[in-house]
């Protein structure tokens, strides 16, 4: 089969990989039919997180199930699925408290940018869409794409930081996951959903996504533009989408006194200033997405016809190309890449 790995910063090739087997009775192989690449992907690619060897790369996935283990009692060949970018049991004590991303028994993925996967845990990790050979309609395809991760992603972020009916919520980061986290404070009830964004394209988007106010500037002005829109307190809810130590702090001085922030931006900090924090009563609370918690209610959404969270997909490129979907994503051209193999 033909596979994505990662040679080191700016080097994505697409090559000839073995096509993955069943190796435990818990096992699917999954032929690919939509995969994408992530913005944590590009931490690699940038070379902000290192490559030390080749490696196969991407976790975000459908596909149609081609085989099962011997266990696997959920899902059957011929089923469409879609699955979180990290495998989890969906019932050891961790699961069973909504902590899928720390299951005991989890697992990643060797690469789910290529034609075929291998899903371990898949009675706990995959969910079918229909029988076997009942394919979903092709413009359904990007937004159950995007529930593998950035959907999920966006909404844990509404969820530590205390999104509810009527509150205040401020979505730092532009991104697929900071626009996915527009349209999830928006689905549970904030009253008013600040964007800060600079690209035109992007705070479109995030006003079909549920955004009433955009705030384009950064740093001393960007506070000062959400205090103007808040009372001159700051939001009720912050949602951080980034990861980086400017987003971060951003959050954190956005948030009202008493204020919560969910992070879920993937952290590359040195420190957490605790003014920002401490002495405002502001709660920190998020970390990698619980995506397996939150999959049934919003795949219901999606097929219910919930707002296209696939919108967040501007540009859709071949497998074999998947060098300029990264290159894409890095010059901002798009802002999230599908791929089709």
């Amino acid at each position: 089969m033909r596979g994505t790995i990662i040679y080191g910063p700016g080097d994505i090739r697409v090559e000839d990989r073995p096509e993955p087997q069943i190796q435990e009775p818990t096992d699917a192989v999954i032929r690919t039919v939509a995969a994408c690449v992530c913005g944590s992907d590009l931490w690699r690619y940038r070379g902000i997180a290192p490559v030390s060897e080749p490696t196969p790369i991407g976790h975000e996935y459908v596909g149609v199930v081609t085989d099962v283990g011997a266990d696997v009692a959920t899902v059957r060949p011929g089923q469409f699925v879609v699955g979180g970018f990290l495998t989890s049991d969906n019932t050891c004590v961790l699961c069973r408290k909504g902590a899928h991303a720390n299951c005991l028994h989890g697992t990643g993925y060797d690469g789910c940018q290529s034609e075929y996967i291998r899903v371990q845990n898949a009675d706990g990790t995959l969910l079918a869409t229909g029988g076997p050979d009942q394919m979903p309609p092709p413009e359904l395809i990007p937004s159950l794409l995007a529930l593998s991760d950035v959907a999920c992603t966006g909404w844990h972020a509404a969820v530590c930081a205390g999104v509810a009916p009527g509150a205040t919520a401020v979505v730092v980061g532009d991104g697929a996951v900071g626009l996915s986290g527009v349209l999830a404070a928006a689905a549970l009830g904030a009253e008013r959903v600040i964007a800060m964004s600079r690209h035109a394209d992007r705070q479109e988007l995030a006003r079909v996504f549920g955004a009433t106010d955009i705030v384009a500037e950064r740093g001393d002005e960007g506070v000062e533009a959400v205090h103007e829109l808040t009372e001159g307190v700051g939001a009720d809810c912050v949602l951080e989408c980034v990861g980086t130590q400017d987003s971060v702090v951003q959050a954190l001085r956005c948030a009202r006194p008493g204020g919560l922030v969910g992070w879920v931006g993937v952290p590359h900090v040195a420190d957490l200033p605790q003014e920002h924090m401490f002495w405002k009563n502001v709660g920190l609370r998020g970390g990698v997405a619980p995506v397996r918690a939150y999959l049934p209610g919003l795949l219901e959404r999606v097929l219910g016809g919930w707002t296209d969270p696939g919108r967040v997909f501007d540009l859709t490129l071949p497998l074999e190309q998947a060098a300029q979907a990264y290159a894409a994503m890095d010059e901002r051209r798009s802002i999230k890449t599908l791929l089709t193999p």
